[in-house]
C-alpha cells in the first residue's frame, strides 16, 4: 500500500504517462487518489488494480475530508466484542472493513450499520471460534490479526488464524500467553483454543498492532493489566485511553 501511495504521488508531477499495475486497492489509496484529483492530478482506474496517471505541471490547493481509519474502527469493534456491551462507532464506514465485520458476525457479535455509524454489541452471548486468513483488501486486514487473536482467546472452541501478508507477525502470542491464553504457532498458522477467562498480567508491547491487542485482552481479563512500551500505541491510536474510558473502561496512562 505504501509503495502505491509513493509512486502515485510522484507520477502526478512526472512528465508523460505512468501506469501502476497490481496497485493496492485499500480505501486509503483511493482516498489519496481522490484528493490528488481535487488538486489537479489526472488519475484513472481509481479503486482498481491498474492506475494510469497523466503527469501535470503543477498541483493546486484543495479541501478534502480524510476517510475514517478502518483499522481503528475494527480495533474498537473487537474491543467491544471482547469486553461486551454496546458501542456506537460514529462515522465509521462499514464498506471499508466488511470482511472483518462479517467475521465478527460469525463469532456471535451484533454488527449493525446505522445512519450515525456502526453499532457493535455483545451482551451475555459467548464468542464463537472462527477461522480467518489475512488477505489484501477487500479481504481480512493483517492489521486486525492481533486484535482478532485476542478476541479468539476467549472463544468457545478452537480457531485457526493464517497470516499471509507479513512474516514474523505473531510476536504478541507470547504476551497473550501471559494472560493465560492457549495459542500454538506452526509457521504461518496460529491455533487458538479458547479459555473460560483471562487473568490480568504485566505485558510488553512489541509493535503497533500487537500492543493494542494486549489492551483489548486487558479489558476483558480479570484483575489488573499493565502494558509496557506503549509508545508503539501512540503511532496509530490517538488518545486511546480517553476513548476507551468514555466507553466505561477502567484504564489510565501511567507516567514516570
Amino acid at each position: 500500500m505504501g509503495a502505491t501511495h509513493v509512486m502515485m504521488m510522484a507520477a502526478t508531477l512526472a512528465k508523460g504517462t505512468t501506469v501502476i499495475e497490481n496497485a493496492a486497492m485499500e480505501p486509503e489509496v483511493t482516498d489519496v487518489a481522490e484528493c490528488l484529483v481535487k488538486m489537479g492530478a489526472r488519475i484513472s482506474g481509481i479503486g482498481t488494480r491498474t492506475l494510469t496517471i497523466e503527469g501535470v505541471d503543477e498541483l493546486h490547493g484543495a479541501t478534502h475530508e480524510v476517510v475514517p481509519d478502518r483499522i481503528e474502527t475494527g480495533t474498537y469493534a473487537m474491543a467491544a466484542a471482547m469486553a461486551g456491551g454496546d458501542v456506537l462507532l460514529r462515522n465509521a464506514r462499514p464498506q471499508h472493513l466488511q470482511s472483518a465485520l462479517d467475521i465478527l458476525g460469525e463469532a456471535g457479535v451484533s454488527v449493525k450499520a446505522e445512519a450515525a455509524g456502526l453499532r457493535i454489541g455483545r451482551n451475555g452471548n459467548g464468542i464463537r471460534a472462527v477461522d480467518v486468513e489475512t488477505e489484501p483488501f477487500p479481504g481480512f486486514p493483517t492489521d486486525l490479526q492481533a486484535q482478532f487473536m485476542a478476541l479468539m482467546t476467549m472463544s468457545g472452541g478452537v480457531s485457526q488464524i493464517r497470516e499471509t501478508i507479513f512474516e514474523n507477525r505473531y510476536m504478541h502470542v507470547a504476551e497473550l500467553a501471559r494472560f493465560g491464553a492457549d495459542i500454538k504457532v506452526d509457521g504461518q498458522v496460529a491455533t487458538v483454543t479458547g479459555v473460560a477467562a483471562l487473568k490480568g498480567a504485566q505485558v510488553m508491547a512489541t509493535d503497533l498492532r500487537a500492543s493494542v491487542s494486549l489492551v483489548i485482552a486487558g479489558l476483558a481479563a480479570r484483575g489488573e493489566t499493565i502494558v509496557n512500551r506503549i509508545y508503539h500505541l501512540d503511532r496509530g491510536f490517538e488518545r486511546l485511553e480517553d476513548k476507551l474510558s468514555g466507553c466505561g473502561a477502567q484504564i489510565e496512562r501511567l507516567t514516570g
